[in-house]
Order: structure tokens, then C-alpha cells, then sequence
């Protein structure tokens, strides 16, 4: 497999910015003591510590997400950081907190910190996960280095990364798929130079790779945009100006979920020594993407 030369500047070029795009929602940053809870009007209430501070949110108004639609936005939700008082003007509404928030039997969620269900069937959670690392296993500032503490709420199945592993000029390690949630592609319809999305419906993916030249344990290698039309992607492990082939013995992706769908991961093992017949299976399904960005060689 290989990436046309303006493609792989492209790919290179993707960083790891905040976007404009909805999704799971952004709550706050190295929360602890975390807990949630709903009330009958289908509302939840965010409790946790930050800064030295008790913190409450409380989020309602959006569930699930909508297929990519230019002109439109993404579905997000309203939150209140008062807790409830900026909204409703008293601080008794706290109390219709309770025991709304019963047990989780939904489908298994990475990165989970807590996650319940609602009266209506419906589920919430929230998760956390370090999505502003530094791509190249470059040491992360305090700011890089936040754990984002990230809000969903959703009925059905959960938004789906699937990820497949080959070889890149039969040398670096590559590795393509899709990104959908209920049958449609996840992407955009623009995006800055670097790659970060413009518009609600953008994601990106996160690559980190495990005990690489970057160094031992997980180490962020990348990030990238998701393609039209069908959620599609493709990436090789090269050397990137002065910084050295990711090539790891593991790899891992996150995506924030669309909407306010939870965010999903993937984990899967390096590809081996090359195979010819290997890679020719994986180039058909590359042809078979439709994506004239991921180029099967």
C-alpha cells in the first residue's frame, strides 16, 4: 500500500488541536471524584472535583447524533455549569437528583470513568482519556497532558472503529479502515491545512503506538481526518522529518464520537514480518474502500 506524496504531507501535517466539532462532550479536564446522576426530565447532573473545586454541570438537550449533512450542525448538548441554578434559578433542583441513574447494561465502553442507565432506556456516560498528546512521543505539556473528561448520551450501538493491519512499500507498518455510527460514514466537509475539522461532523483518529523508537510504553504518533464518504482512513508508520518510523509492537486508536455518541477504541497487534498474500488481501480491501486518498500498491 502507499499514500500519494500530497496525501502523506497532508497526514503528516495533522496535529492534535482542539476542533470545532461536536461530540462527546467536553466537560472539564483532570476531574476526580467523579460521579453522575439524572432526573425524570431526562437531564444529568456531572459531580467532580477540579482545580481544588466541587464542580457541577448539569447537561441535557441532545441525543445520540446525525448523519454528516453540510450546511447543518451536529447534535450538543447544553450545559449549565452552575449546576442547575443558572437554569432553573434555585438550588433545591439539586435534589431531583437521585436514583434515576440505575445500573449499566449497554454495550462495553472503552475509557469508561462511570456510566448508567436512564428511565427511558436511554444511557449515559463519562469517559476520559489524554486526547491532546503530542504526535511524534514528544513530551506533553501540562496542558498536553489533561485528561479530558468527556460526556455522552445515546440509545443503541455505539459508534464503530474498525481497523485493519498491513504493510506500507512491504516496509512500514499501515494500517486503513472506517469510522461509522448507525450504518454512515463519520467525517467532515472541511477542515484546516493541518487536518483539524472545521464543521460539527469532522473527526479525527488518534494513533498511539506501543514500545516504538519513540520510547517504551504508549507513545502518540499521529492524528488524522476521517474521509467522505464512508468514514474511511489510511495511515503508514513512516519517519516524519527529523522524527523517527513509528513502527511499535502494538497499536491503539481513539476517536471522539459524533454527536454526542461515546468516544470509541480500537487496540490491535503490529502486522509481522511481511507476506505477500497478506498484503494483497489487504490491498483488495483498500480498492474496495473507494477512497481515492488510500492508494493499494
Amino acid at each position: 500500500m502507499r499514500l500519494t506524496g500530497s496525501v502523506l504531507i497532508t497526514l503528516v501535517a495533522a496535529l492534535t488541536a482542539s476542533t470545532a466539532a461536536n461530540a462527546s462532550q467536553l466537560v472539564d479536564r483532570n476531574a476526580a471524584r467523579v460521579a453522575l446522576s439524572l432526573n425524570a426530565k431526562g437531564e444529568a447532573m456531572v459531580t467532580y472535583n477540579a482545580a481544588g473545586k466541587l464542580k457541577h454541570v448539569l447537561a441535557w438537550g441532545a441525543v445520540n447524533a446525525l448523519p454528516p449533512t453540510r450546511g447543518h450542525k451536529q447534535v450538543s448538548f447544553k450545559l449549565d455549569y452552575s449546576g442547575g441554578y443558572g437554569k432553573y434559578k434555585k438550588q433545591q433542583y439539586w435534589n431531583s437528583f437521585g436514583g434515576s441513574c440505575t445500573a449499566y447494561d449497554g454495550p462495553p465502553l472503552a475509557l469508561k470513568v462511570i456510566a448508567c442507565k436512564a428511565p427511558d432506556g436511554s444511557y449515559w456516560a463519562l469517559q476520559s482519556w489524554q486526547r491532546a498528546l503530542p504526535d511524534y512521543g514528544l513530551t506533553p505539556t501540562p496542558e498536553q497532558s489533561a485528561f479530558e473528561l468527556r460526556l455522552s448520551h445515546w440509545t443503541g450501538d455505539l459508534p464503530s472503529l474498525e481497523i485493519t493491519t498491513d504493510w506500507s512499500y512491504r516496509k512500514w507498518d499501515h494500517l486503513f479502515g472506517t469510522y461509522t455510527y448507525d450504518g454512515s460514514g463519520v467525517y467532515g466537509f472541511s477542515s484546516t491545512s493541518a487536518g483539524n475539522p472545521l464543521d460539527s461532523f469532522g473527526r479525527n483518529v488518534y494513533v498511539d503506538t506501543f514500545d516504538s523508537a519513540y520510547g517504551s510504553g504508549w507513545k502518540r504518533d499521529n492524528s488524522f481526518l476521517t474521509h467522505r464518504s464512508k468514514g474511511s482512513f489510511c495511515y503508514g508508520f513512516f519517519a516524519h522529518g527529523s522524527h523517527p518510523e513509528g513502527n511499535g509492537t502494538k497499536y491503539r486508536a481513539t476517536a471522539e464520537g459524533p454527536g454526542v455518541a461515546p468516544d470509541v477504541m480500537w487496540e490491535g497487534d503490529e502486522p509481522g514480518v511481511y507476506d505477500k498474500a497478506s498484503d494483497a488481501t489487504a490491498n483488495d480491501a483498500i480498492k474496495a474502500l473507494g477512497d481515492p486518498i488510500c492508494k493499494a500498491n
